[in-house]
């Protein structure tokens, strides 16, 4: 599409703890409680939203210590707008950062949920059980 046409605008930045929750609610995401998200937001090291006509749609975001370890987190596109390669432009923006201000040593790594994980392939990540590693998580507060 071209860019006189195109309806949706990548700005850099975080949405509002409020926008933040709905997109992730919208996409079929966890929910996250509002103090949590309000920590969060303002530690992010790139955070990206696009928008439709205004409207918050979807976004992206690069959390870490800015020199050795970064991860991609709430990587998301409300539904309605899903299928148009609007994920895609969200990972172009987080990963041609990364390109530009990480290290070449750093290293990189996002929870692939589903088929997004072809995604996620197509800017260079892989299965990490393929490089003797494998992923963990823990859940605070849970027994």
């Amino acid at each position: 599409m071209d860019s006189l046409n195109d309806p949706y605008e990548l700005r850099v930045g975080v949405p509002s703890v409020e926008v933040f929750r709905r997109l992730r609610n919208d996409a079929g995401l966890s929910d996250k409680a509002p103090e949590a998200v309000a920590l969060a937001l303002p530690n992010t090291w790139h955070g990206v939203v696009l928008h439709h006509e205004g409207e918050p749609i979807g976004m992206g975001r690069i959390v870490g210590d800015g020199g050795t370890a970064f991860q991609i987190v709430d990587i998301c596109v409300h539904p309605a707008h899903q299928g148009r390669g609007l994920g895609r432009r969200i990972m172009a923006a987080l990963t041609g950062e990364l390109e530009c201000r990480a290290p070449a040593t750093a290293y990189v790594s996002l929870i692939a949920d589903g088929p997004a994980r072809f995604l996620y392939e197509k800017f260079g990540f892989a299965d990490t059980a393929r490089h003797d590693s494998i992923g963990m998580y823990r859940l605070m507060g849970a027994s």
